[in-house]
């Protein structure tokens, strides 16, 4: 939790209005000083939070996305690109194409500042799918859209000139490509390296190694939208973080992974990823909850110019 959060709760419980709290904090270094010095006497301060701590002061409950309705994929859920989902008794589980990847994200809403709760399980530690976040509003347009198509030889594997056709189509963002670029993927992979399996962000931070259980368990994924940063824990382990605006972020090494440049909304789309053939995972719920208290506020356009928003990373009092 940032300072600033916890001046803004402090004005909170005096009664304050939050705009006009933020407004307090924006004009008035003073104020600022004399706030931080009772949160600094009082011990308002929180220590450093682990992944139970996040979990444990979200705020509300936890509400599902139906993914099944009357036996069928529940019809708030479009399918993006090549492949989609079958209903597998309470799961639905990924029937992949080998003409190319997809995705099936939910429309009816877009999501930041919360908690995104997935149980899923996997056939085996090499079967890839992912949970996609922030995704920008031009997903809604490619709903149906699918990328040319591709094929492989007898062995499974793409020849050169595949290989090319799949280049093309990230280059041009379309079908099941789309969602790369304009969001971010929450890996599912257990036998990746540490940039590419199970809770890294795609090639852009890596992750732990999930704890060890059966295989035909299943897993309780948590990411955790907090402004601009992404956090994500596996059966109760921290395995990575995410702030895109850090310095330090690895730059981009080849055409699979996703652009850099193009900036994600904190409140966007989310989806849930078909790959290549053979790579079979069930997902057996999607459930959200707003974060920490206050975080699901609607912020005035002026607020956010300044930078007082909930959302903001590293917000610092000039003392």
């Amino acid at each position: 939790m940032t300072l600033q959060k916890n001046l803004l709760r402090l004005c909170r419980r005096s009664g304050t209005s939050r705009r006009k709290s933020l407004a307090i904090l924006q004009s008035s270094t003073w104020a600022r000083m004399i706030i931080a010095g009772i949160l600094l006497i009082t011990g308002t301060f929180p220590a450093r939070t682990t992944a139970d701590d996040r979990k444990s002061s979200s705020g509300g409950q936890w509400r599902s996305l139906p993914l099944i309705t009357d036996g069928k994929i529940n019809p708030a859920w479009a399918q993006v690109g090549w492949g989609g989902f079958a209903v597998d008794g309470e799961a639905i589980r990924t029937e992949c194409d080998e003409r190319g990847m997809g995705l099936l994200f939910y429309k009816p809403e877009k999501f930041g500042d919360c908690q995104v709760r997935i149980v899923y399980r996997t056939e085996t530690p090499k079967s890839n799918a992912g949970v996609f976040v922030q995704m920008d509003d031009g997903i809604v347009s490619k709903i149906g859209e699918k990328s040319p198509e591709v094929h492989r030889d007898a062995k499974g594997k793409l020849s050169p000139e595949m290989i090319n056709k799949l280049k093309e189509a990230s280059e041009k963002h379309l079908g099941g490509w789309y969602p790369v670029h304009h969001g971010y993927e929450v890996q599912i992979q257990d036998s990746g390296g540490q940039w590419h399996r199970t809770g890294s962000i795609y090639s852009l931070a890596k992750a732990a190694p999930v704890p060890e259980k059966p295989q035909s368990d299943w897993r309780t994924m948590i990411i955790t939208l907090d402004g601009e940063r992404i956090t994500v824990d596996v059966d109760s382990k921290h395995l990575s973080s995410f702030d895109p605006s850090a310095a330090d972020n690895p730059p981009r090494k080849n055409w699979t992974e996703p652009i850099r440049e193009l900036k994600r909304p904190t409140h966007g789309y989310i989806g849930l990823q078909n790959h290549d053939p053979g790579d079979v995972v069930w997902f057996k719920e999607v459930s959200v909850r707003p974060s920490n208290e206050g975080r699901n506020e609607v912020i005035p356009r002026r607020e956010r110019e300044h930078g007082l928003t909930s959302a903001s990373p590293g917000f610092l009092v000039d003392l």
